[in-house]
């Protein structure tokens, strides 16, 4: 009897497991007719009715910024046009020629469409921008810092004379260095995970915004839930700080710029903040709005240690995520000196 029902079972379990995968072949059938027929077809009759292709409607549409190059991006992407599809990946002297292919494959007369074209070539310029950025800052992670190389040891000389103009190094490997927040007596080491890209952003913040970083190093030397008077603190050593690692944090904080980079999510902000092609200084601005805002971030939530820092930043990635979700917002549209505000365009 036992054997009967189990064997019941397995059959009614096996029904199930059919019934399943037959509605997931027909979702994704009709995801594909949907895809391949119906979508086209709405465009076809949406052009008729409207006179304009997709990519006027868009142009026409949208004012410029990131929602406007967003849907042009998706539209080039997803066309069946190879033409298109190639043009979010050609060189930024080829723009001009790639619109005007555009503009004949859409039998769109230049003429009578005058702004079709501007619109065009400054989100194509967006674009192909954000790709060319995406590669320089990648090499910028790549390259190890080396201490043989004279302008690598420049900067890193610079970054200390600019955070402690008053107090000489004793040496290049020393343990002063903990001062700003590097982990040993050689900075070189905590490099390793992003390479020049970390030091180059440490110095611009250092150098570009200069008093917001000095009082961020400040702040993060300070003791927290203490009751040391400031004679007591003075006699502690820095390692007994319960606040965070300045240059340590600027690393990471690297790290999380270049993620957003990476995965596109910084396509909103830059987009909208940069008319035309983003450049490595708006990859700058954006890390030190970040870092403005993570040290507000992190007095907000009140750590007992620095080892809640981990939980701390992927709550602010999350953050800062959400934010960039709205295809109208700037993280930091004017950057001047401590001046960084979010604004929702």
């Amino acid at each position: 009897m036992g054997d009967i029902v189990s064997i019941s079972l397995k059959k009614q379990r096996a029904r199930e497991n059919n019934m399943k995968h037959f509605l997931r072949v027909l979702t994704q059938f009709f995801v594909f007719l949907y895809c391949k027929w119906l979508w086209r077809t709405l465009k076809f009759v949406t052009r008729k009715v409207t006179g304009r292709c997709e990519l006027q409607r868009i142009c026409y549409g949208n004012k410029p910024g990131a929602r406007r190059t967003l849907q042009i991006e998706s539209s080039l992407k997803f066309s069946k046009s190879e033409l298109l599809q190639s043009a979010v990946s050609v060189r930024p002297d080829s723009v001009e020629k790639v619109i005007d292919d555009i503009m004949t494959l859409k039998k769109i007369k230049p003429a009578t469409n005058p702004q079709l074209g501007i619109s065009l070539q400054a989100s194509l310029l967006q674009i192909v921008g954000y790709r060319g950025l995406l590669g320089e800052v990648g090499n910028l992670r790549r390259e190890p810092y080396d201490c043989e190389n004279p302008e690598h040891e420049h900067m890193l000389l610079k970054l200390w004379k600019t955070l402690c103009p008053n107090a000489p190094l004793t040496g290049r490997i020393t343990k002063q260095w903990c001062e700003i927040g590097f982990q040993g007596s050689d900075p070189k080491t905590d490099f390793r995970g992003m390479g020049l890209l970390g030091l180059h952003n440490l110095l611009y913040f250092a150098e570009h915004d200069k008093a917001t970083a000095l009082q961020m190093l400040h702040d993060s030397l300070q003791p927290r839930h203490s009751k040391l008077s400031k004679v007591e603190w003075e006699k502690t050593t820095v390692a007994k700080a319960i606040g965070y690692s300045f240059a340590i944090v600027g690393i990471n904080i690297t790290d999380l710029a270049y993620s957003l980079l990476v995965s596109g999510a910084l396509k909103t902000h830059l987009y909208n903040v940069a008319p035309e092609m983003p450049s490595l200084m708006h990859f700058q601005q954006t890390f030190c709005y970040l870092m403005q805002e993570f040290h507000k971030f992190w007095v907000e939530q009140d750590p007992c240690d620095i080892m809640e820092f981990n939980c701390i930043r992927n709550k602010f990635h999350k953050r800062i995520l959400k934010q960039l979700s709205n295809p109208n917002m700037a993280l930091c549209p004017h950057f001047a000196a401590s001046d960084l505000l979010l604004v929702n365009l």
